[in-house]
């Protein structure tokens, strides 16, 4: 590999990297616009795996704002995150990459016992001309303790 090749990767790395920890922002932070705004027009969505639906981005998020909205303080954690790339169109490092990454969710109600719940996430994205986009997210739960209902990936 050149090193123009090698850049192109670390810079569509850092560039994913950027969409995954957004998504975990949006869903703390309550952004529904900027959750939105993370996937392309078809995005989908499956929580189901972890107790939610399956739908387009914006009924997943319609659903996560009634689910999260109950939990006034939440912290997203995604880490352990494996990354590869599929070349479709001759980009150096791929056009569609495919990211599997854990989740650590911390949800405080505004009184009772807080949820913590361990969960895998699977992302798939696309490179668009507006940058890399979200076209799938998977989310399935591992493990939960606390009080709490579905917990929201």
């Amino acid at each position: 590999m050149t090193q123009r090749v090698d850049l192109a990767t670390v810079m569509d790395r850092l560039a994913v990297d950027e969409v995954i920890s957004g998504y975990a922002t949006a869903l703390d932070d309550g952004d529904w616009p900027g959750f939105l705004a993370l996937f392309t027009s078809d995005g989908r969505a499956d929580h189901r795996g972890a107790g939610g639906i399956e739908g387009s981005a914006a009924e997943v998020a319609d659903w996560l704002a009634g689910v999260l909205g109950g939990f006034p303080v939440r912290q997203h954690l995604i880490g352990n995150r494996r990354l590869t790339f599929e070349n479709v169109d001759g980009y150096p490092g791929g056009d569609r990459a495919e990211v599997r990454a854990d989740n650590l969710s911390t949800l405080f109600p505004e009184s009772g016992e807080a949820t913590l719940a361990i969960s895998r996430y699977t992302f798939g994205l696309t490179r668009t001309d507006d940058g890399w986009l979200l076209h799938t997210v998977v989310a399935g739960e591992k493990a939960r303790r606390g009080a709490g209902g579905t917990a929201g990936g």
